[in-house]
């Protein structure tokens, strides 16, 4: 992996020391970090410590932990989480973030494989979409956006989390990395090799979220790409070059793949209303350019009801 040293990098601010944070209880564990609740000392204010995984005899830090510091730096907005801090203390990197007591998937587990109902849905749908859109209006793609990654605090307030696969794009659109998107959540462009990409990735990954809110369990929940895109073409048919313009190009498409009609997919998700169906269709659409924008779904009907306090949420607290 490539790295980055901090003198490099002006816009990072770095402290020294751990003396203000107290470790209370480790809450997760990654490949690279592991996270840990702690408490504030000065304004004994819970806070999430994430600390970072520095490889040994090599300086400078990884470029995938520069990059979700310095977007996380400038993206201030009340449904994504804050970073409080970043602290470099004995060879050990930490980033502070506000602490959040549960994430989208420790919820739903609690459900039993019910689901919410569809208000409650709604409404964390519409937070996930405006913290989505301020990312996109930003050009920044999220590209790993799973229940896991989705946190709601014991308010009700859903925050985007874990920028560690986040970047910038521009236009014209150049080539990324298809390594992307946790297996359920990624699209069946990116599935067949596609590397030109853009907001539309993280659409299709609400899409599936949504879903999954009202169901209680995974849209497509396959075990290796073959296997996802399986799941994906039994629902919305297996794609050919009359139904999607280009497809054959994908590196990884096959003519061997299994020919399906598809189904319905109102059957998978009974909960959902008309409304509220014809975004889960716009969000899910197989051929990238005709997913819809989160900008655009904030404006659909299925969220008219959406109570005045969501609409106006504001952001209390920025960057130390």
């Amino acid at each position: 992996m490539r790295k980055l040293t901090f003198e490099n990098n002006p816009r990072l601010s770095i402290r020294n020391h751990l003396d203000n944070y107290e470790k209370l209880e480790k809450i997760g564990e990654g490949t690279y970090s592991s996270v840990y609740k702690a408490i504030d000392t000065n304004s004994d204010q819970f806070v999430a410590l994430k600390k970072i995984r520095l490889s040994d005899g090599e300086e400078g830090i990884p470029s995938t932990t520069i990059r979700e510091i310095s977007l996380l730096k400038d993206l201030i907005h009340p449904n994504i989480v804050k970073l409080l801090d970043v602290i470099h203390d004995n060879h050990k990197l930490y980033l502070v973030f506000e602490y959040v007591d549960h994430d989208l998937k420790m919820i739903l587990d609690t459900y039993l494989g019910q689901g919410f109902d569809l208000f409650e849905a709604k409404s964390y749908l519409y937070q996930l979409l405006k913290g989505l859109a301020a990312c996109h209006a930003d050009k920044i793609l999220h590209r790993d956006l799973k229940p896991q990654n989705i946190l709601i605090n014991n308010e009700g307030v859903l925050k985007l989390a874990d920028f560690g696969l986040a970047r910038t794009f521009g236009i014209p659109y150049s080539t990324y990395s298809q390594d992307v998107v946790t297996l359920w959540y990624r699209p069946p462009d990116i599935l067949m090799g596609n590397k030109k990409y853009t907001t539309t990735i993280d659409m299709w990954s609400v899409g599936c979220i949504f879903a999954e809110m009202l169901r209680g369990k995974p849209l497509f929940a396959g075990n290796t790409n073959n296997d996802q895109l399986k799941k994906i073409f039994m629902v919305f048919g297996t794609p050919n070059e009359n139904t999607w313009p280009g497809v054959s190009r994908f590196p990884e498409f096959r003519k061997s793949f299994p020919k399906y009609q598809g189904i319905d997919l109102r059957s998978l998700v009974p909960k959902i209303d008309d409304n509220g169906f014809e975004l889960l269709t716009a969000m899910l659409q197989m051929i990238p350019s005709n997913r819809i924008t989160s900008q655009q779904a904030l404006s659909h009907p299925f969220f008219n009801d959406i109570p005045s306090e969501l609409r106006n949420m504001r952001q209390r607290q920025s960057f130390n």
